[in-house]
């Protein structure tokens, strides 16, 4: 079973692509990050922006979004340099993806700050259930109809590796001077396909990243078909080494990051590469996000730019939203560099 998004309610059009969400944020002095949403890549066709973001920054001031505009808050008892950071792409069900990924993101607030891949991952299933219970509408069988979101996060404790908590078809990319990497795994047909042995690593890496296609088979609230194409199950299903193919083992959704000195980290929602072959237009961020550039916002402000004035054959309009992120060499294991996973199928 395949899971497509719902359509965009149209929203009035809107001069605010909201460029500046972490200005006034304070990450402390070996992080730099830029965030940036815009509801569409066209000015003639502006839906209803569905995307969310959370940025709580080191000393605990948040920024989300809340009827699609920034909303400021501070979270009390919030721990000296922790940072949390996550993007979601809320999807249609009963006509509440936005609403969906908004009730994820403030929920996300009064999660408390965690410095274990386990304490996360308990905290964030159990948000998972109580919001699918709150949008579970009474005598409503038919469970697929129930809205969701993408839900892709980074942890960030300070002394320590990134915490990675990923559900959906958002991503994660490491970006250098050579190459875009994805970090993540879509949640899509193709995985489950995959984890039952019926695609190989090129046939998935051209059907996940070299072709647009919007279905999904797991959603935070939604819930997950990927053990079961057939079934839509209440739980999130985690992937993991032992669930998966040996050329996705790297990309388990729930893990400690290893960073690569000078990388930027872009965590993103898909509007960022909807379009016919995403390929040719991924090829292009080493040199647009400028791993050498100074300031993480002239490269987040370089990508969006270049998506809207220049964008590739058969743009799909949707909404986009990004998190550039980078780390200060000297918080770098450098004896704990990523393979490139891009080396199992190129």
């Amino acid at each position: 079973m395949s899971f497509l998004r719902g359509t965009r309610a149209p929203a009035p059009p809107t001069d605010d692509p909201l460029h500046c969400l972490a200005g006034g944020l304070d990450f402390g002095p070996g992080l730099q990050v830029a965030a940036r949403s815009a509801a569409s890549a066209s000015r003639l066709v502006v839906p209803e922006n569905q995307d969310n973001v959370l940025l709580i920054d080191a000393s605990g001031h948040a920024v989300h979004l809340c009827g699609q505009a920034p909303r400021r808050t501070r979270v009390a008892g919030w721990p000296a340099g922790h940072v949390r950071l996550a993007v979601l792409d809320g999807m249609g069900g009963h006509g509440h993806g936005r609403q969906a990924a908004e009730a994820v993101a403030t929920g996300l607030l009064a999660v408390p700050a965690c410095r274990t891949l386990a304490e996360l991952s308990s905290r964030l299933d159990a948000l998972h259930a109580a919001l699918q219970a709150r949008f579970r509408q009474p005598g409503d069988a038919d469970t697929f109809r129930r809205p969701g979101t993408t839900l892709t996060l980074l942890e960030i404790a300070p002394g320590q590796a990134p915490l990675l908590y990923h559900v959906g078809d958002s991503r994660l990319y490491q970006v250098t001077a050579d190459m875009a990497v994805p970090l993540t795994i879509d949640h899509v047909p193709a995985t489950g396909y995959a984890m039952h042995g019926l695609l190989g690593a090129q046939e998935w890496w051209q059907q996940v990243h070299g072709e647009h296609r919007a279905q999904i088979a797991q959603a935070f609230i939604l819930g997950n078909a990927l053990a079961n194409p057939q079934v839509l199950d209440d739980g999130l299903h985690a992937l993991a080494p032992a669930t998966l193919p040996p050329f996705l083992h790297p990309l388990a959704d729930r893990r400690a990051l290893a960073l690569r000195p000078g990388a930027l980290y872009l965590l993103a929602t898909d509007g960022l590469w909807s379009c016919g072959q995403p390929l040719p237009w991924l090829a292009r961020w080493p040199r647009l996000l400028a791993p050498g550039t100074a300031c993480v916002g002239d490269a987040l402000a370089s990508l969006f730019d270049a998506w809207t004035g220049s964008p590739p054959p058969q743009l799909y309009i949707d909404n986009m939203t990004a998190i550039a992120i980078r780390f200060a060499n000297e918080n770098i294991d450098q004896t704990a560099l990523p393979h490139s996973i891009l080396t199992t199928f190129c």
